[in-house]
């Protein structure tokens, strides 16, 4: 019995340490208030998306939930306007997944609101299919969405500056690649349409994301506007909602141990859209609410210029 009882608690140790040492996460820390402020979110009818928008509208913030799902974000809209006591809380449709809706999300943004000062690119996906413009659907997505939608909103960005662009990459960003003769050939960064290429595709939509941050801030310098990417923490979300049912199950008791919740996932979302003081880190990257160095690809300015440059091409921006 003596011998369970300390592999129980050597067991229970263990666990503690682990979680608290690399899984917990730090939290945000800004008391910073945003009325009079309007922030962007994609991807905000639930997980961390909708965490991080019920914490800005908490804070006085006009939040706009864009989303693709109309019943999903309409139901969202309502617990955050009731759980934060803020009306100032709106949906507006937005499926990244199409250049048009993109477009017409853009169009009817800038013609009815007058401000934005928080665009946090937040949504993304992993798994197979194509996008409505034929891309793969994790590079269309996580990357060529929120390009078009960043620069459709740039200059509304300027006008109210100083603001900031937000996109939620990951840590994965430092397994992926960009393969330009594969993505000229089949619109896409993997090759095929398995479990793996899907988990690959995610890891390369990842590494754009803190590209495409890279080279923004480069093309923002002295405008009033700063750009973040930044990993959330290991978070179980609807983001594996596109996995099998035996690799959910498979997934599920190690998400419950160890895990953290969208609310504990959206700090550093926050950190970066409120903290004081980190104007200066421009265009870096940063996890457990602080700044921290990406991969050596992640760091490459001249491929996160040519990514921006054939981005730009695909999006019909050039």
């Amino acid at each position: 019995m003596s011998a369970l009882v300390c592999l129980v608690a050597g067991a229970l140790f263990f666990y503690v340490i682990v979680y608290y040492a690399v899984f917990r996460g730090a939290r945000c820390s800004s008391l910073v208030r945003l009325n009079g402020k309007t922030a962007i979110v994609t991807g905000s009818n639930t997980g961390i998306g909708k965490a991080t928008a019920l914490e800005l509208a908490k804070r006085g913030a006009r939040v706009i939930l864009a989303c693709r799902n109309k019943d999903k974000a309409e139901s969202a809209a309502y617990d955050i306007r009731r759980e934060s006591g803020n009306n100032q809380v709106v949906f507006m449709q937005l499926d990244l997944a199409s250049f048009k809706s993109v477009h017409s999300f853009a169009e009817i943004f800038l013609k009815s609101e007058p401000r934005l000062d928080i665009l946090i690119n937040n949504a993304g996906v992993m798994g197979p299919g194509c996008t409505e413009d034929g891309f793969g659907m994790a590079f269309g997505v996580n990357h060529l969405g929120h390009f078009l939608l960043t620069n459709l909103l740039l200059e509304r960005l300027q006008q109210c500056g100083p603001s900031r662009v937000l996109t939620v990459a990951a840590l994965l960003h430092c397994f992926g690649s960009v393969d330009f003769p594969l993505l000229a050939s089949r619109k896409d960064l993997v090759s095929g349409q398995s479990t793996w290429h899907n988990f690959q595709a995610y890891c390369n939509s990842k590494l754009c994301n803190v590209l495409f941050t890279r080279e923004l801030a480069n093309r923002l310098e002295g405008t009033g506007v700063t750009c973040y990417s930044l990993h959330p923490g290991v978070i179980y979300t609807e983001l594996c909602r596109s996995l099998s049912l035996w690799q959910q199950l498979l997934l599920m008791p190690l998400a419950k141990l160890f895990f953290l919740d969208p609310e504990g996932g959206s700090q550093t979302t926050l950190h970066c859209a409120l903290q004081e003081g980190i104007e200066s880190f421009s265009g870096r990257y940063f996890s457990n609410c602080a700044l921290q160095q990406v991969g050596a690809k992640g760091r490459d300015d001249a491929l996160a210029k040519k990514l921006w440059e054939l981005s730009e091409r695909l999006t019909g921006l050039s």
